[in-house]
């Protein structure tokens, strides 16, 4: 298979997740849980086709709910900044009004931006971007709690880089990067990891440099879905995208008993530790998470083949990820027992 990668030396997410997997020492994969987690999918499917299906990405009210020029220049930006919303405690959560309704987590980035468009200013153009200021940023990101948006900064460093890039390089379109993909997801994966360092989520482990790529697949993956694979959304090999290696699919992977976490893992879980990015353990969960998603898509999608009921059915990574990220905030009450890793960084 053709890897994922900005060099000759780099893992592809996928690969990286089995390498990663086979010698984790504190994060383990469990068939039982896989094949459970599969059998409850595929029932609910069989209740409703659509409960795990790419048009579930236009259902959030803060999507773009028109794949257009517009929309691919939305879903760039927001894609570049999505990354550590995660609060310290429960009572100091940044938030976001919008259009009557509060929101939390990503969705605030979301409803932060459809205000600043809603206000006339221009924070999709590249050339927006590229002189943004942290002034800029404590407007447009302005809270309706009393926490501030995290990682302020960082997200003013990664817009001036985007703006600059595409300016200099594509013209000052994504379009144009997306075009020049041919309908490859790889290619597009690999363009957008060249090309934009603030995409490029790299590690070593083991002495290997490994990829996880969390932002950029979801960049592809966004597109894809909000074009419902068709025009500049068509992407042939569109099961090369892996899950998105965050902090919340793992929480909700051990929730269904489809990872487990060493004694001293969960210790350092429980006393709420902050890894930094490319630790090993941290690695550890990001990688398991990837292939538990790769082993669970393989396992539905064998029961669909043989299964008349699902005929046409076909499941990725692309799709669980949306429906377990999704299912995580819908039962956050049920799952909120089951420790998050901490980590502060612009890669998720």
């Amino acid at each position: 298979m053709k890897l994922l990668e900005t060099n000759m030396d780099t893992l592809g997410p996928r690969q990286s997740a089995e390498l990663i997997s086979k010698v984790s020492k504190h994060v383990h994969i469990h068939q039982s849980g896989i094949e459970s987690l599969a059998m409850n999918l595929i029932n609910l499917i069989k209740a409703d086709r659509h409960s795990i299906h790419m048009k579930g990405w236009k259902t959030h009210q803060l999507h773009p709910a028109e794949a257009n020029q517009s929309a691919i220049d939305w879903i760039f930006l927001v894609d570049a900044l999505n990354f550590s919303f995660w609060s310290v405690s429960p009572t100091k959560k940044f938030m976001v009004d919008y259009a009557g309704e509060t929101y939390t987590g990503y969705w605030t980035l979301c409803a932060a931006v459809n205000r600043a468009l809603d206000e006339g200013i221009p924070i999709t153009s590249a050339e927006y971007c590229k002189n943004f200021t942290i002034e800029k940023a404590r407007h447009v990101f302005r809270s309706n709690s009393t926490t501030e948006m995290p990682m302020l900064e960082e997200r003013v460093k990664v817009m001036q880089e985007i703006g600059q890039v595409l300016l200099e390089k594509f013209d000052g379109s994504f379009s144009n990067c997306i075009a020049k993909a041919n309908g490859e997801a790889r290619k597009l994966l690999q363009l957008v990891t060249e090309n934009f360092s603030c995409f490029r989520d790299e590690g070593v482990f083991n002495g290997r440099k490994v990829s996880f790529y969390k932002r950029a697949q979801i960049l592809v993956a966004d597109l894809w879905a909000c074009f419902e694979g068709e025009g500049l959304g068509r992407f042939d090999d569109i099961d090369s995208i892996t899950m998105f290696a965050d902090y919340r699919i793992p929480q909700l992977l051990v929730y269904f008993n489809v990872l487990s976490y060493s004694e001293e893992l969960d210790e350092l879980l429980k006393k709420e530790h902050m890894f930094s990015n490319g630790d090993e353990i941290e690695m550890e969960i990001r990688g398991a998470s990837i292939w538990a998603v790769e082993l669970l898509a393989k396992s539905m999608n064998k029961i669909i083949q043989d299964d008349i009921e699902l005929k046409g059915v076909h499941i990725n990574s692309i799709l669980l990820d949306h429906f377990l990220w999704d299912y995580r905030r819908e039962h956050n009450v049920e799952t909120q027992h089951v420790p998050f890793h901490r980590v502060r960084c612009i890669y998720y």
